[in-house]
């Protein structure tokens, strides 16, 4: 494949986790990878390492999706780069649990910043920019749907995340772009395993029907579905790779 004829991807929050194993996969499948990351440059550019020890492409971007210039400018370093976009991974995010009555303008306006409107300044560079038949796909969860006491302001941007992926892929009718979610259940990376004890990881390992946490590289192997060659007629939608668990 010629870099002429080379897809790019971005993908958000990349240095680690889930956002990780994308790129790698991505990389495998023939795609040009820009391992976006915020403040983790040595986790992202051991990302961008292992790719290249493999054969495939990869360079580093740094930018806090938060920040509408950061954004900006590195879909624009990206174009210098590369000559376009062709798929961004919507992965970065965060997560911080209270009950809605203990929780504070803090926590409320970082998870709004980050998981909302980090994906709206994603979202609305790519909808200019993306090269038509490109793909975009979102990372909700799987708790907009199970709905759980603490996840009230988590699961409130991911179902906001939900609503704009299906109106944005109306709103980029006669372009050839896809644009979907995938809502991920509980996923062993390091930012889930952190602080629980064995007993809490046993027993959310056993809610779903296939009785296993997810692996990053489960919902990588569905971002790999949408914005490869069988994905094309799955549109607006929002996946849940959860083995089950709603």
């Amino acid at each position: 494949m010629t870099n002429q004829t080379q897809r790019v991807a971005v993908v958000t929050g990349a240095s680690g986790g889930i956002g990780a194993a994308i790129a790698d996969r991505l990389a495998r499948d023939g795609f040009v990878v820009v391992v976006n990351y915020a403040g983790h440059a040595a986790s992202a550019e051991a990302v961008v390492a292992r790719i290249e020890a493999a054969g495939g492409r990869a360079v580093v971007a740094q930018a806090d999706i938060a920040d509408v210039q950061a954004v900006r400018h590195m879909f624009e370093s990206t174009e210098t780069a590369f000559g376009g976009v062709d798929v961004l991974i919507n992965n970065a995010g965060v997560m911080n649990l209270a009950t809605i009555a203990e929780s504070d303008d803090a926590l409320f306006d970082r998870q709004i910043a980050i998981n909302l409107k980090g994906t709206f300044n994603t979202l609305r560079e790519a909808a200019k920019r993306l090269r038509d038949g490109g793909r975009i796909v979102n990372l909700s969860s799987s708790v907009v749907g199970l709905l759980q006491p603490t996840y009230g302001v988590y699961a409130a941007t991911k179902a906001a995340v939900e609503a704009m992926t299906s109106i944005l892929a109306k709103e980029l009718r006669g372009r050839a772009i896809t644009v979907n979610a995938i809502a991920p259940g509980p996923t062993a990376t390091k930012l889930f395993l952190n602080g629980k004890p064995q007993e809490v990881i046993d027993r959310l390992a056993k809610l779903a029907p296939l009785e296993r946490l997810g692996q990053p590289e489960d919902i990588a192997n569905a971002v790999a579905m949408l914005v490869g060659p069988d994905g094309g007629w799955i549109n607006g939608q929002t996946l849940r790779a959860n083995g089950g668990i709603i």
